[in-house]
């Protein structure tokens, strides 16, 4: 890939548990991206919903922030910041959404589609209003069982309703890039480092791809 595809792009990339530890999306995902020409800027706080993007609310289980090459720092007491806040605050013009597992309801009977639909709607609606380019980043498969209890059908599901309800985000679907249980997981829902290496690498050529961003690309482009 040369390294000027997403040229003029500033990045911001907002998400849960998979943007808050070391050798994570945050840190292979986020490489990629900058090797591609972008700037890029990540907040990861685990165990959070897309909902809670357009206010201030703790995460559950800490978090980490990143700013371009430099190494990711750990936040014991992650909060969410309001995604117009870090869109002025970095001069974004793409916001990268890394979000899903956390409103599958793994483990329990029924998809909580009404809640997940909220959810989804207050950040997409945020986002909309201000008129920022976004991609969503949907669930990889990971592996069935775990101490979340992730399933195949789940993730399945949640997916497709992802992929139909995050308009006017581009909508990347990772369970495209795998087969169910080729990428090692730790605990059903989060992979190993090669995992993660993979799936970055995946994510990343899935957005230079999007027609949406290429045009963004190109208007910045023009900009100059």
């Amino acid at each position: 890939m040369i390294a000027s595809v997403l040229a003029g792009l500033s990045i911001l990339m907002i998400g849960d548990s998979h943007l808050s530890s070391p050798g994570y999306l945050i840190d292979s995902l986020q490489d990629r991206l900058i090797a591609d020409g972008a700037q890029v800027h990540t907040l990861g706080v685990c165990g959070s919903n897309p909902g809670d993007w357009v206010s201030s609310v703790p995460g559950t289980c800490g978090g980490a922030k990143r700013s371009g090459k430099a190494p990711l720092i750990k936040l014991s007491n992650a909060k969410t910041v309001p995604v117009d806040q870090l869109i002025a605050a970095d001069k974004a013009n793409l916001v990268v959404i890394v979000l899903g597992d956390t409103i599958s309801g793994y483990g329990k009977d029924d998809f909580p589609k009404a809640w997940a639909w909220q959810q989804v709607t207050a950040l997409t609606r945020n986002l909309a209003a201000h008129k920022t380019a976004c991609v969503w980043v949907g669930p990889a498969w990971g592996s069935e069982g775990g101490k979340y209890g992730k399933t195949y059908a789940r993730v399945k599901y949640l997916s497709s309703f992802l992929a139909a309800n995050v308009a006017p985000c581009s909508y990347v679907d990772s369970l495209t890039f795998s087969k169910p249980g080729q990428w090692v997981t730790i605990d059903g829902v989060h992979l190993t480092p090669l995992g993660y290496k993979y799936w970055g690498a995946d994510i990343a050529q899935a957005i230079v791809k999007l027609s949406a961003v290429r045009q963004l690309v190109q208007t910045s482009a023009k900009k100059k």
